[in-house]
């Protein structure tokens, strides 16, 4: 016997899926439904992580870039990742939330989190803290409200703007591609730097890179990890990093999983390399300070724990 909450949830999941298959359409709910229950499963996420935003269940993690060839100056280089802290205090790999995040419209206030805590935590560090990257999703990039929002924290917070690397996947690029240009100027113009992430993956990618000014290319790691046994992963790696040089731009190999890639990378000339193998992703900052309360981000909006500052208002109900 279903209750009344289990019936509502298969509604709204069955509406969800009519929407994404092109409206104006009627989509039956059944149990064993694969498309059905994969929007049921998302929907479930949502009161979680409204709950994790605000009790302040959001943490950062830090996984170190190295330099691959040893010509580059070894700077310090790192990549920020999100992970969510679960209502048992386990934690969440981002890729188990994100795509609901992402579907919901909650990403744009993960987004907000992850920038201001990020700042305060690298404002703490110092001039010659290093340098590092924010992942930012697509649908931040495209909303005035999250530019302003940013160029606020920069008003908040002392720190060297070339410490802070904004990082988007290819694919979100693409998909905004206008707004996308729009925000990488605004940001560069204050001196921050941009990465491209998973470049490569989508179709057009030569053609599109040369109009957005990113400093580093992410080969996509799917290419990354077969460079030591596949001709063609050699061959499109090799590509991209020639392609990027010659645009003076520096390239990363991800997903790097041993030594025989790392090599493999160091032949070709990519520039920096990464992956659980060369550095694991650890708790940032080492010695995160206090968090204070949670604030009010509006009547439809998760509420956000902050470390220093209070969002402006006009910020707060973030709905894109």
């Amino acid at each position: 016997m279903l209750s009344l909450t289990d019936i509502l949830s298969a509604a709204d999941a069955a509406c969800y899926t009519a929407k994404e298959k092109g409206r104006n359409r009627v989509q039956f709910y059944r149990p064993h439904d694969s498309e059905v229950s994969l929007r049921r499963g998302e929907l479930e996420w949502v009161p979680r992580l409204q709950g994790a935003l605000q009790e302040g269940r959001f943490v950062l993690y830090s996984q170190q870039i190295i330099s691959v060839g040893g010509q580059l100056p070894q700077m310090r280089h790192h990549e920020l990742l999100v992970r969510m802290v679960d209502e048992q205090g386990k934690v969440v790999p981002p890729m188990a939330f994100i795509p609901a995040a992402e579907r919901y419209s909650i990403m744009p206030m993960i987004d907000q989190w992850v920038v201001q805590n990020a700042f305060a935590a690298i404002s703490s560090l110092g001039p010659d803290c290093g340098t590092y990257a924010i992942n930012i999703s697509g649908t931040s990039i495209g909303d005035e409200r999250f530019l302003e929002f940013v160029r606020e924290q920069f008003r908040n917070y002392l720190m060297p703007p070339r410490s802070v690397c904004f990082e988007i996947t290819e694919t979100a690029a693409i998909a905004n591609f206008d707004k996308a240009a729009r925000f990488f100027g605004e940001m560069k113009s204050l001196g921050c730097l941009f990465s491209l992430d998973d470049f490569g993956a989508g179709m057009s990618s030569f053609g599109y890179l040369k109009h957005l000014p990113v400093d580093f290319i992410k080969i996509d790691g799917s290419f990354v990890k077969d460079v030591a046994h596949d001709p063609v992963a050699v061959a499109m790696v090799r590509a991209i990093n020639d392609v990027g040089h010659v645009m003076g731009k520096k390239t990363i190999g991800e997903f790097v999983d041993g030594e025989v890639v790392l090599g493999a990378l160091r032949e070709i000339g990519v520039d920096f390399a990464q992956g659980n193998w060369i550095s694991p992703p650890t708790p940032f900052p080492a010695n995160p300070p206090a968090a204070k309360p949670p604030v009010r981000t509006g009547t439809e909006s998760a509420s956000l724990p902050m470390v220093r500052t209070v969002l402006p208002e006009i910020f707060l109900n973030s709905t894109t």
